[in-house]
């Protein structure tokens, strides 16, 4: 008795890849209208479980699940509405590749915890490319940096920036605590605070010169205000003037400065002279 033959069945390429060969041959055909977005809705619905699948395949890297599907859906809208039939290639040899860059360019461009440049992000990639190459190959100690260098083709200064950027993918923590440090010694206590002294050190810079461009008296009678501490009554007697007049020196003196620093950036305003109280003293 003859047993039939079981011939090995061919399998696809990708087991849930769908046979939509024959919708995107009516695609190419038509020209744009509804019943080609409705095909393309059809062919891209068949072929959601493998790019669901391929998103599976980089979970655990700090991206929810749900997100990567979304980021590969869109990868497949893309290779439904870019790949050409006549080219005589399977739709997932086009549609493979385009799913998984998509989903590579979603980590390369939004899972970084800083803007990283392009360029170093590419250094990245390589000098982990190299070195899982030559971890194969050479000692438990792993690959130098010259060796890196001669099997990526990059410089030593490009792989020193690709392995910073190894470790860069994620910030750090200002609470996280230093290594090798003593006690409860976290990155945020090494952060200075806010100096006062330094806005004083420009507000006198700011100053400077429009002190300079005043009357003689005036600069006189600010120096005795501000920095002897007197009272206008007390410096009208000194300079022999009434304590009225002592008041709109001052005032005349200060309206200057501010227009004078107002005129330069802005951010500067001179203490306004003290009004004159009751009896011609200043509280």
């Amino acid at each position: 008795m003859n047993t039939p033959a079981n011939p090995r069945k061919k399998r696809h390429p990708h087991d849930d890849a769908p046979d939509t060969s024959s919708q995107f041959q009516r695609i190419a055909e038509l020209p744009p209208c509804p019943e080609r977005e409705a095909l393309r809705r059809d062919v891209i619905c068949a072929w959601i479980p493998m790019a669901d699948r391929l998103a599976r395949t980089f979970r655990d890297r700090g991206e929810a699940l749900e997100d990567l599907e979304q980021v590969a859906a869109l990868g497949l809208v893309k290779a439904v509405h870019r790949f050409d039939p006549s080219r005589g290639r399977p739709f997932e040899s086009y549609a493979v590749p385009t799913i998984v860059g998509e989903v590579k360019r979603h980590f390369r461009d939004h899972m970084w915890g800083l803007h990283v440049p392009r360029r170093t992000q590419e250094l990245r990639n390589r000098v982990r490319a190299s070195a899982r190459q030559l971890s194969f190959r050479l000692d438990e100690r792993g690959p130098s940096v010259e060796q890196i260098a001669e099997h990526s083709g990059l410089t030593e200064d490009e792989v020193r920036t690709g392995m910073e950027a190894l470790e860069s993918f994620s910030t750090l923590s200002l609470n996280a605590e230093l290594p090798g440090a003593d006690g409860d010694y976290s990155l945020l206590d090494t952060l200075g605070s806010h100096e006062p002294g330094f806005d004083r050190v420009v507000d006198r810079e700011s100053v400077k010169s429009p002190l300079q461009a005043l009357p003689e008296r005036e600069r006189h009678i600010l120096y005795l205000r501000f920095f002897h501490g007197m009272t206008q009554s007390r410096i009208a007697r000194h300079l022999g003037i009434s304590q009225m007049h002592v008041s709109r020196l001052l005032s005349r003196a200060c309206e200057r400065i501010r227009t004078e620093v107002d005129g330069h950036d802005g951010t500067v305003e001179p203490a306004a002279a003290p009004a004159p109280a009751a009896g011609g003293t200043v509280a």
